[in-house]
This record gives structure tokens, sequence and C-alpha cells, in this order.
């Protein structure tokens, strides 16, 4: 399993910065963060199960970088820390986000229902 694919931050031991939205994000090229005001663009290629990477954002809106670490756990949840360069060490804990799993296949009577709903939709805000 990878790790790349949106996170959504769930826990922040010892810190309060796990938010609504707050998440983590890891592509082939890198990624991004948001814990609550500490955010940053992700460095490096994530692959496979686990990753060390740099980064370089904001923190309450002044300039901030680091460096940090995750790692998937074999209950399907994501463990590292965002590391404050002359600063704090923030754990998390974090949950795939379900917003960009799959989308289940629809039916072709699901589809010909929701292109209906559609064309109904369109039609009445005209």
């Amino acid at each position: 399993m990878s790790i790349r694919g949106r996170w959504r931050v769930v826990e922040t031991p010892g810190y309060d910065m796990a938010v609504a939205g707050a998440y983590i994000l890891f592509d082939k090229d890198g990624g991004e963060f948001a814990f609550d005001c500490l955010t940053g663009s992700i460095h490096g290629a994530c692959h496979g199960d686990a990753v060390e990477f740099g980064w370089q954002g904001n923190d309450e809106m002044e300039p901030a970088e680091g460096d940090g670490w995750a790692e998937l756990k074999d209950d399907g949840s994501l463990e590292g820390e965002i590391c404050l360069l002359n600063g704090d060490n923030i754990p998390f804990v974090a949950r795939r986000s379900r917003l960009l799993q799959q989308p289940a296949s629809l039916t072709e009577s699901q589809n010909r229902r929701l292109e209906s709903m559609m064309v109904a939709a369109w039609t009445i805000s005209r």
C-alpha cells in the first residue's frame, strides 16, 4: 500500500492542530499539508509505505521550513511528524480522506437517472 493520496489529520498529540480541514497530501513529486495555521509544500518523491521529506511554508503567516516523516501503520492509519527548523516537532495521526477514494461505478440505469436529474435541474435553473 502506498502513502500517496490525501489524508485527514485526526490527531496531533500534545498540540491542538487537528482542526476541521487539517490534511496532508502526498503525490509522486511531493505534496502539501495544512495543520491549523501551519502550512507547507512537501519536497521530494513519495513512494512506498514510508517517507522522509523536507518542506517550506508558513507558521502563523511567518515563513517556516523543516523536515518530516510519515509511515503507514498496520491498521491503515498514517503516523508521522512535521518538524520545524529550530522549533517544535508536531506528531500527527491521519486517516485516508474519503473525498479522493475511487468512486463506485454506476450501473447503466443509475447513469440514465443521474442524467435525467441533471437535465431537470438545468431546465429549472433557466
